[in-house]
């Protein structure tokens, strides 16, 4: 190796997602659930007012609720979520693609294990002194990306020598994520004996007042919309965008998808499709709300025919798009 590479500077990739608990149990499912719902993006209360409705109310009785639907979906194998396992392959393909290039692959948890914390002080021991983080989040919100960031610079703050950080703002209608959707989506419908009626694109719903106080999401969303109904050559009457995941008594962005799966059963719509491309990997907002939650609704209401369309995981496609981003993104520090 030549002095040039020698003095190459070493960067570290974070790839980071929303966040998993380390087990299916009720204390495992209350640690999470408390760092998660304390966040002050997530959660725009006061923490006088929040806190002990949280503490004494939501975390005495919602982890166990959330526990069952884990074990659902829990990998018995790996001892871990679907999220997890995903991310973890994620990083790990990643890692190949750039083993001749000095670049040091990673992933973590905003919420949950493993931290940004550990992993941005991992990196740092391995004299990264460039890092890229990417939010495994395609649309922007301040209640995901912004968080992310948020902990990051918190890391940061306690390092005397900082590493230089890049952080990505969105992918949302990224050619190459689309790419990756239409792949996918196309793929399990080849797979159907009769096409569906309707192909809803749900994604996280979000409280209303969030987005008039200036967070971008439903912009976002609405630019992925517009970019797979292109490629596939649908309408918003054939493909919807509609949101999920409803919680508490705020307004959040609408259609909900359950008010949509009801209409259309009274409408005599009986075969009907549905993709998370808010989504980066399946999780239990796919795996358990949508392919078990909206499926029995849709069902129990007269309809034939429900296909969750899986999310693009770690298809070679997947791989693909985060490779590019990661490329295009550290352009100068290579």
């Amino acid at each position: 190796m030549n002095n040039n590479q020698n003095n190459r500077p070493k960067i570290g990739v974070l790839l980071v997602n929303l966040g998993t608990p380390e087990g299916t149990d009720y204390w495992s499912i209350r640690r999470y659930l408390s760092e998660f719902l304390s966040d002050k993006r997530v959660i725009e209360l006061s923490s006088w007012l929040w806190q002990p409705i949280l503490q004494g109310f939501v975390l005495t009785f919602r982890p166990r609720r959330l526990g069952h639907s884990y074990k659902k979906i829990w990998d018995k194998t790996k001892n871990k979520s679907p999220l997890a396992v995903v991310t973890q392959n994620q990083a790990e393909t990643l890692e190949l693609e750039f083993t001749q290039q000095h670049i040091c692959i990673e992933w973590a948890m905003r919420y949950g294990n493993p931290s940004i914390k550990k992993k941005l002080n991992f990196l740092k021991d391995q004299d990264c002194n460039h890092i890229f983080v990417l939010p495994l989040y395609p649309q922007y919100s301040a209640t995901t990306t912004a968080t992310v960031n948020d902990e990051v610079f918190r890391t940061l703050m306690g390092y005397r020598q900082q590493p230089a950080i890049r952080t990505l703002f969105s992918f949302a209608d990224h050619p190459d994520y689309i790419k990756a959707l239409q792949h996918t989506i196309q793929e399990q419908l080849q797979l159907l004996a009769v096409q569906p009626e309707r192909i809803l694109l749900s994604f996280h719903g979000l409280p209303l007042r969030y987005v008039k106080a200036g967070d971008p999401y439903e912009r976002e969303c609405q630019r992925t919309a517009a970019a797979l109904r292109a490629v596939l050559g649908k309408t918003e009457q054939e493909m919807p965008l509609v949101f999920q995941s409803r919680f508490g008594p705020d307004k959040w962005l609408g259609p909900n998808i359950a008010d949509v799966i009801t209409e259309y059963t009274k409408q005599g719509i009986q075969n009907i499709a549905v993709v998370a491309p808010g989504f980066m990997a399946d999780c239990l907002e796919t795996r358990e709300e949508i392919d078990y939650e909206y499926r029995t609704l849709f069902l129990s209401n007269g309809g034939k025919e429900f296909t969750y369309i899986p999310c693009i995981n770690d298809h070679p496609l997947a791989i693909t798009l985060l490779k590019n981003l990661i490329d295009q993104e550290i352009k100068g520090w290579v």
